[in-house]
């Protein structure tokens, strides 16, 4: 039998979101379940989805009342998760880059390269966020975070050979994905040479 948790009801968002603080309490716990298997499918890690969905939660209980419609609950926590997920990979991708990065002697990177370097570490978050779940947790957990593979392919439940198999397909898309926004980010310009 598959036992399904309703979302709150309109009334008890509505008097939530009007500041009961009983109604609010309400909606956080009924929103619980939602939240949690939402951030286990969007994070790469069960810690991250517990991460993600905890942080969630507090700000729906803290700003349930800049809620626009009832209705839109879903969404926009759904979406609060996500943001948080893509901001945690943010956090491993920058963190990966400092760690690599190789200063000059003396010299400190300029505001512009400060900015590009962002703005790249965002368009890598945003395409390893896009991959499905599978491939971006083998990709996470082997490329970002630095685990053996045998230790990945252990925590995945999975051979080796299938892990690396993964990884391998994950890398192609998530190149594919690079080399396509890229595109996008910067066209070519008409009559450059």
């Amino acid at each position: 039998m598959n036992h399904r948790h309703p979302w709150p009801d309109e009334r008890l968002i509505e008097a939530a979101r009007a500041g009961d603080v009983t109604s609010l309490t309400a909606v956080v716990m009924e929103s619980q379940p939602h939240v949690r298997k939402f951030a286990l499918s969007l994070c790469a890690t069960p810690q991250d989805a517990e991460d993600a969905a905890q942080e969630a939660l507090i700000i729906l209980y803290r700003k349930i009342g800049t809620l626009r419609a009832t209705g839109a609950l879903a969404s926009w926590v759904f979406r609060i998760v996500r943001n948080e997920c893509l901001r945690q990979v943010r956090l491993l991708v920058s963190r990966a880059d400092e760690a690599s990065a190789e200063p000059e002697a003396g010299a400190e990177p300029s505001a512009e390269e400060a900015v590009l370097r962002r703005l790249e570490a965002e368009r890598i978050a945003a395409a390893v966020g896009a991959l499905p779940h599978d491939q971006r947790q083998v990709l996470i957990m082997r490329d970002v975070q630095g685990l053996p593979g045998k230790a990945v392919a252990r925590s995945l439940g999975l051979s080796t050979p299938a892990m690396k198999s993964r990884l391998h397909r994950a890398r192609a898309a998530l190149r594919h994905s690079l080399a396509t926004t890229e595109e996008i980010v910067d066209p070519p310009v008409a009559g450059e040479r």
